[in-house]
């Protein structure tokens, strides 16, 4: 079995993540040697993962002897995830929670001498709903007088998005992927208002720091050195800055604006009784397959998520568009200890395949590794909503998972008549016919339960 470079790791010349049969192998390179013999004689990564900061990790060099060379010294094992999600997918608490996590890590680092040499978001991964840093190779020894060459970058990635939403309500995932490097203080500057600009904590973060910026050419870590104002930071100093940082951030909530689905669950077009039925059938195909991993498509605040999970699914990733739904649907999650991970998801502008070569960060349909899938009043939002061919839209849906649960939603149902009343019937096509064909041609109808006069729910199984 041949080891297969990760395309997306190449930043960091003392070591990157390979692919090996289904494992996830980091190969540390000759550059990262002496760091990497430091760090586990020191016993810094043991203590990191015991304590629940770094994904558990174990040298795998042994194994791969015959492998090793002058350039290739070491092979680490890192636990392999059941799923990869960006900063950009992640909703406000996610990203709150994994900059909380990113800081509490380097508190604990700190006090035991050692630090982080950048501070990306990428670094940090989901188990669930709980946040992992996944690189070991980005923790070195603290040198009195350091100052925290990450600062900025935290800035960008984590704290600017968060300020966004936070201050002026403005949802950052579009942004955030489009640029992957997260929002720049300078920009965040220019959109804040002078009664904004009066908090101290953003004063001194983001208009001190935007002005510095622009004087050193947008150089991020030229201007934090000047806005430091010392050729040394005392150790005791560096912690303070993690510390306050943390509390601020730890008092950031979201400013809410009413979303179109933010209240679906509740006032959604159906009666109880049939959303019984649905949560019933859900239960009784979750308890038939067993998923390991299931996506639910449209999962709004994560009712029917949370009845396949109860069934016996492993795991839930759920997608949807409704920012407000899916921070429910995460609170939800770390309230209850629930195995589910809610991603902000646009169908008609999905995360594709973009960073370095177009190959850095992957796409959705090129993460998708579920066994199962259920999109319940989803596919007339492509079909009807956004023009979204019915063959189109249910082959996409199937592709998928190898089985699943779509729901088909009639054109006398009223939120379909809501849809049609903004641009008309121009779609001769949709009916239960068609939709049942489009299904047919990608794989078998199993099961066909009416949910209403307007609504049927179909499992299918993919050729």
């Amino acid at each position: 079995m041949e080891l297969k470079k990760n395309p997306g790791s190449f930043r960091d010349p003392a070591g990157q993540i390979y692919n090996y049969n289904g494992r996830v192998i980091r190969i540390v390179k000759n550059f990262g040697k002496e760091r990497y013999e430091f760090l586990k004689k020191s016993g810094i990564i043991n203590d990191s993962i015991n304590k629940g900061f770094l994904i558990n990790t174990k040298d795998v060099t042994e194994e791969f002897e015959s492998q090793k060379t002058e350039k290739n010294c070491y092979f680490l094992e890192h636990e392999k995830l059941d799923y990869i999600s960006y900063p950009y997918e992640w909703n406000f608490y996610q990203l709150k929670s994994a900059a909380l996590h990113h800081l509490d890590f380097q508190i604990f680092l700190i006090d035991k001498d050692f630090v982080m040499i950048d501070s990306t978001a990428y670094n940090i991964q989901f188990i669930n709903y709980k946040p992992i840093f996944i690189d070991i190779l980005s923790l070195d020894k603290y040198r009195e007088g350091d100052y925290w060459v990450g600062h900025s970058q935290f800035l960008q990635q984590f704290l600017n998005p968060l300020l966004l939403r936070s201050v002026k309500g403005i949802q950052f995932n579009e942004w955030y992927k489009g640029n992957l490097d997260g929002i720049k203080t300078s920009e965040l500057n220019d959109i804040l208002s002078f009664k904004d600009k009066l908090s101290f904590n953003i004063f001194f973060s983001v208009v001190l720091l935007s002005k510095f910026e622009k004087k050193n050419k947008l150089n991020p870590k030229k201007a934090l050195k000047k806005l430091q104002n010392k050729k040394s930071l005392s150790k005791n100093s560096y912690k303070s800055m993690l510390v306050q940082l943390k509390n601020w951030i730890n008092k950031l909530e979201p400013l809410k604006k009413k979303t179109e689905w933010d209240n679906y669950s509740s006032i959604n077009t159906y009666q109880k009784e049939e959303e019984q039925k649905k949560l019933k059938i859900v239960n009784e195909f979750s308890k038939k397959f067993k998923p390991k991993i299931l996506a639910d498509i449209g999962c709004n605040d994560g009712v029917y998520s949370f009845e396949s999970l109860k069934a016996g699914t492993k795991k839930v990733v759920g997608f949807d568009i409704d920012i407000n739904s899916i921070e429910r649907a995460y609170k939800n999650s770390v309230n209850n200890n629930l195995n589910f991970i809610p991603i902000y998801f646009n169908a008609m502008n999905q995360s594709s395949q973009i960073g370095w070569n177009e190959s850095e960060r992957l796409s959705f349909n090129n993460r998708n590794n579920f066994d199962a899938m259920i999109a319940l009043a989803f596919e007339h939002h492509l079909t009807l909503a956004n023009n979204i061919p019915l063959d189109d839209a249910i082959s996409w849906l199937m592709k998928i998972a190898p089985v699943g649960l779509i729901e088909f939603v009639d054109k006398k149902d009223e939120t379909v008549k809501k849809i049609l009343s903004l641009k008309g019937d121009i779609f001769p096509d949709y009916n239960i016919e068609n939709f049942e064909k489009s299904i047919l041609m990608n794989g078998k109808i199993i099961n066909k339960t009416p949910i209403s006069n307007t609504r049927t729910l179909y499992e299918f199984k993919k050729n």
